[in-house]
């Protein structure tokens, strides 16, 4: 049986995501997103899940600076609704909690929780790993806010599900193989990703971006970040809809590499349904 990588531990939501998306694969946790691509690199895994945003959390950091040196190509979206749950040891209820347990961003999305119990916000490294804490713990003045997936594997019950504050918490993953999998022009739905970076002439980027206005291409993404610490120089993640192949974005393409000093596209793939529906509304 092939495995996917994540980052994080068993339990964790990326864990969670993997297991949805890719029932058939055993997944791998690791502790870092570089030990995941390696995973990839080293045939340890076929795949890995990588998350680039959050809908409340924003992008996820390192992972901008990760991909143009990754190595692996993006060869699918997907999303998760990320659903926190209230876990604790068999005895415990929603009476005797006084400490949750958590990661730092989960447990600033469960603020109405923590006022409705009146229970003190402990921060730990992970979602998963708090899960593990409350478990060795058994104590039933404990409890973690995690995935349903670690309860089940740290034996702990759930005393409520959906506890998160915004119903819209939503998480995307790039699906990263060795090999790019491009599929056919032509195909319905497509998204590109692409990095780049302009060169340092007045209107770069204004004249860069111009190619897809006017060849009518969508850009659903772009994002600046500095490069090696200095403030003049300037890198793009960009998104797209539609194939390099086609007229359109090849057009757009070949108009933004000529104000670039460097382009590099990181993949094609499927646009996911989750966003097909968002667009749909």
């Amino acid at each position: 049986m092939t495995s996917i990588a994540f980052q994080g531990q068993l339990g964790a939501y990326s864990d969670l995501a993997c297991r949805k998306a890719f029932p058939a694969m055993t997944t791998l946790p690791c502790e870092s997103f570089e030990e995941a691509i390696a995973a990839v690199h080293e045939g340890r895994a076929a795949l890995a899940m990588l998350p680039p945003e959050n809908s409340l959390a924003g992008r996820v950091p390192d992972m901008h600076a990760l991909l143009p040196k990754s190595g692996l190509s993006i060869i699918a979206e997907k999303f998760l609704r990320v659903e926190h749950c209230l876990l604790a040891p068999p005895g415990a209820s929603l009476a005797t909690i006084k400490r949750i347990h958590s990661h730092p961003v989960a447990l600033g999305q469960v603020r109405n929780l923590l006022r409705e119990l009146g229970a003190t916000a402990v921060v730990e490294y992970d979602t998963a790993g708090s899960a593990e804490i409350v478990a060795k713990l058994n104590d039933i003045g404990d409890a973690a806010v995690a995935s349903s997936l670690a309860a089940e594997l740290h034996g702990l019950q759930i005393l409520r599900h959906n506890v998160e504050d915004a119903a819209h918490n939503t998480t995307r993953f790039y699906v990263m193989a060795k090999n790019p999998v491009a599929p056919a022009p032509g195909t319905s739905h497509l998204m590109t990703t692409f990095l780049f970076r302009v060169r340092n002439v007045p209107a770069a980027l204004y004249k860069a971006l111009g190619g897809f206005a006017t060849n009518g291409v969508n850009m659903t993404k772009l994002e600046s970040y500095m490069v090696n610490g200095t403030f003049t120089a300037t890198q793009f993640l960009a998104e797209v809809e539609g194939h390099p192949e086609e007229r359109p974005l090849r057009l757009a393409l070949e108009e933004l590499e000529f104000f670039s000093n460097e382009l590099k596209i990181l993949g094609t793939y499927p646009a996911d349904p989750f966003r097909l529906a968002q667009r749909d509304h």
